[in-house]
């Protein structure tokens, strides 16, 4: 994971940086969770419950979103 983390992180630096991105209304990442060994693997809670899909609000609106500028 700590490879997929920054791997992240030098994406979205060069959209910032090197494609001019400054703004965004959102993104999408889809992971494939292995055990270590290749075998795909079901994320669960707490309870035992398998997790489908994890949804993060962002930080705080942003100001396009906050003004209806979208």
């Amino acid at each position: 994971m700590v490879q997929l983390r920054q791997a992240i992180f030098e994406a979205m630096m060069e959209l910032e940086e090197g494609m001019s991105v400054r703004h965004s209304k959102g993104a999408t990442l889809f992971i494939n969770p292995t055990n270590g060994f290749g075998m795909r693997i079901k994320p669960v809670d707490d309870n035992g419950v398998e997790v489908k899909v994890l949804h993060r609000e962002g930080p705080y609106p942003s100001a396009a979103d906050e003004y209806d500028l979208c």
